[in-house]
């Protein structure tokens, strides 16, 4: 009696183990949304199970001495205050374990930092209206986010500044999560002296619209160096693959479901920095079912 209880034992500790060391490779999804009225609510998307993390897309308009605005395209109106309504869907997301971001920057011309001092007055105007501060006129309601995610592709420099002041809000209160999305080309036109900072939670590369590093079944290699250099260089805690959700979603870059479950992620995995991938954009994957065909297997 004591011995097959041993081995049983000894059966379902290993079979523990193995399933701990199965979960410590497991990531997660990122997806942006905010930038196509189709897409569904953020409630819906966090509904779905599929991410772990959504990025509000964008706050696109901060810097050169102008207020900053966020443009979430058709789902509301945040001139009248219409994105207030928000507030309710960030919580319904944080209360099923999802991390809501505010993505700041984008593919537009509207922002800029003239100055160190310019970057720290954005961080505390991005402390007071979306995170743990307080302000009388918050764009998204009352709700917390859980921090900002850095898509800047363009611009004065100045991004040290404003991460250092992010941090140094949130030191002693609630965790607030520093993340970016850099072009794959390393290093990073607009960020590299930001993420060298170490203050850099996670790190979703752009591996697309950038032929010389995103993936090809024809030339592999350039994408694994690549991965293999912004994992060694920059001292993130999780690094994402950022791919397009659909053919359609960006002008180059896009992989297969198939491709990427054989092919990109068992390299990917290798890394013990390996976080996840990250999608552009809800819409776009809505159309095409990506994460849905990816899930098991990230």
């Amino acid at each position: 009696m004591g011995t097959k209880f041993s081995a049983k034992s000894a059966f379902l500790f290993l079979g523990i183990l193995l399933n701990l060391a199965f979960k410590t490779k497991a990531g997660s999804i990122v997806i942006y949304w905010g930038q196509d009225g189709r897409e569904g609510t953020l409630t819906s998307t966090c509904a779905s199970r599929k991410y772990g993390v959504v990025n509000i897309a964008f706050l696109s308009i901060f810097g050169n001495g102008r207020k900053p605005q966020i443009n979430l395209a058709g789902h509301c109106d945040p001139a009248s205050n219409g994105c207030q309504k928000v507030s309710n869907d960030i919580r319904n997301c944080q209360n099923q374990g999802v991390k809501v971001m505010l993505s700041i920057g984008g593919g537009t011309s509207g922002y800029t930092l003239t100055s160190d001092a310019e970057a720290r007055g954005v961080a505390e105007y991005l402390w007071n209206n979306f995170l743990g501060g307080r302000s009388n006129s918050r764009p998204l309601g009352d709700a917390v986010l859980d921090g900002i995610d850095f898509d800047i592709e363009g611009g004065q420099l100045h991004y040290v500044a404003l991460a250092t002041r992010l941090s140094e809000l949130s030191r002693g209160g609630r965790k607030v999560y520093l993340t970016a999305a850099p072009q794959c080309p390393f290093p990073d036109e607009w960020l590299d002296d930001a993420l060298q900072t170490g203050l850099f939670d996670y790190v979703y590369i752009q591996f697309y619209n950038n032929g010389p590093c995103q993936y090809s079944t024809i030339n592999p290699k350039k994408f694994k160096d690549s991965w293999n250099r912004w994992t060694s260089s920059v001292p993130a805690q999780k690094f994402f693959v950022g791919l397009p959700a659909s053919q359609q979603a960006a002008g180059s870059g896009y992989v297969g479901a198939n491709i990427l479950k054989s092919q990109v992620l068992p390299f990917v995995k290798g890394s013990s920095k390996y976080g996840g991938v990250m999608l552009w954009n809800k819409y776009y994957d809505d159309r095409n079912g990506y994460s849905s065909q990816i899930r098991d297997s990230v």
